[in-house]
């Protein structure tokens, strides 16, 4: 046994730290990527249902942009009103109540009967949606051991891409027997099976309820199923990145604005912008275009879904790697392949079999790295502004989606070849790049080994 637990006072993060990832961090986990799953099953299937409301509504396909990009309005409102929220009320309360929020509209949304109406459903499903993942993957991290980490949390957010791949797999199976409704219909039922489950089970962020001084039994409680240690005798719980005695502490979300964090900050939110840009333009575009291309609506859906599908395998392979070297640079060269294979989709769709490859594997880039940037971001900020930081950088990066759903109904009208839009593509991804090799200069290989501590480099002011 640790000396540490023979102490009355207790480091929080260094407990944490010191354990292996127990059946109860599984279970965390196992919320948390649900709630992630579910997100990206809901945001991705306005896409897949794009050309079912096309033949049903007899709607031009860029008339459409409004509605896909609504729901990225909301998800970034929902993103950055949840940082701050969940700073001052809790990690799991507003996890809980943007779960509601989702749930209920995306239910809502089968009922929608024309372009206004449905824009507005979307934009209110979004709002929970938004909220829902800054504080599922800013939850984890606070829990997970600083070894692991990276792979936790990178564990966690591979929820979202296999949850909007799923999205096309079902949506191909559902549409030509129950109509899109059934696939907002699922979209609502699924999260409100869940919900019970989660008030049960799901815990609070220890580090969270330290920093606010909840009382030291609840603390305890939780610690205690972490460790599997006794800690009776603790009457203090501590964590590793208070500040000091005497400092004023700015607000989380001056704190992620002051100068010491400002490049950090910056460099995170065009990074996420470019990626989402991205993402939202081909999940959301793509299976119009293969359309227009001569392929079926069930087929499009079907090659559509692979993008996301390998950012799965991406995901949990960046987060490993992360573990192990300077995150910013791997997620960097990640980018360069992403640009790479982007153009390479584009020269091969003669080749059916090839060009689903190539989907798959562009996906394993741009998804992987996406779905890796809270890993990055989370050790970078302190306790007290950490699910504002992360939440941010998600809600200003969903404005990156907007611009790549608003750019997809353009580039259709315009009627550009697909292969022409897919290498357009790469730059967003250099631009990427070239950010996260910024940061990576910044924070330097040390500032990013000690997780769960303020990086040296990044001091708060």
């Amino acid at each position: 046994m640790s000396q540490e637990y023979n102490k009355d006072i207790v480091n929080i993060t260094t407990l944490i730290n010191e354990q292996t990832f127990s059946r109860y961090h599984w279970l965390v986990l196992f919320f948390c990527f649900s709630i992630l799953a579910l997100d990206g099953f809901d945001t991705a299937a306005i896409g897949y249902v794009a050309p079912a409301l096309v033949a049903q509504w007899g709607v031009s396909k860029p008339a459409l942009a409004p509605v896909l990009s609504s729901a990225l309005f909301g998800l970034a409102f929902g993103a950055m009103a949840a940082g701050p929220s969940a700073d001052r009320f809790g990690r799991k309360n507003v996890l809980i109540v943007s779960t509601i929020i989702f749930a209920v509209f995306s239910g809502l949304t089968a009922y929608a009967t024309g372009v206004a109406s449905l824009s507005v459903l979307r934009f209110l499903t979004g709002l929970g949606l938004g909220a829902a993942m800054p504080n599922a993957v800013t939850l984890i991290a606070e829990l997970a051991p600083a070894k692991r980490r990276s792979f936790v949390m990178n564990a966690v957010y591979v929820g979202f891409p296999l949850g909007a791949a799923a999205g096309g797999f079902v949506s191909a199976g559902v549409i030509p027997h129950y109509g899109w409704q059934g696939v907002f219909i699922l979209g609502c039922l699924l999260p409100l099976l869940l919900l019970p489950f989660m008030a049960r089970f799901l815990p609070e962020s220890v580090s969270y309820m330290a920093a606010k001084q909840y009382p030291i039994e609840k603390i305890k409680a939780v610690l205690e199923r972490i460790c599997g240690q006794d800690l009776s005798h603790v009457k203090q719980c501590v964590i590793g990145d208070a500040p000091a005695k005497g400092k004023v502490e700015k607000s989380a979300l001056g704190l992620i604005l002051s100068k010491s964090f400002l490049l950090t900050t910056l460099m995170l939110w065009v990074t996420y912008f470019m990626g989402l840009l991205i993402f939202y333009l081909l999940t959301n575009w793509m299976p119009l275009m293969m359309k227009d291309s001569g392929f079926s609506t069930e087929k499009a859906a079907l090659l559509t879904a692979l993008f996301p599908l390998g950012g799965g395998i991406g995901t949990l392979v960046s987060g490993v790697m992360m573990d192990k070297f300077n995150p910013s640079r791997v997620l960097s060269m990640v980018y360069v392949f992403a640009a790479v294979l982007l153009i390479a989709v584009g020269q091969s769709m003669g080749n059916i079999v090839q060009f689903a490859v190539l989907i798959f594997l562009a996906g394993v880039m741009v998804t992987g790295a996406q779905a890796s940037l809270p890993a990055l971001a989370a050790p970078l900020y302190p306790t007290h502004s950490r699910a504002t930081g992360i939440a941010w950088m998600l809600g200003v990066g969903r404005f990156g989606g907007i611009v790549g759903a608003l750019l997809g109904g353009v580039l259709l009208g315009m009627k550009l070849p697909f292969s022409l839009t897919l290498s357009l593509l790469a730059v967003p991804a250099a631009l990427a790049m070239l950010a996260l090799w910024t940061l990576s200069v910044k924070t330097g290989r040390a500032s990013v080994a000690e997780k769960g501590n303020v990086p040296s480099l990044n001091a708060a002011e």
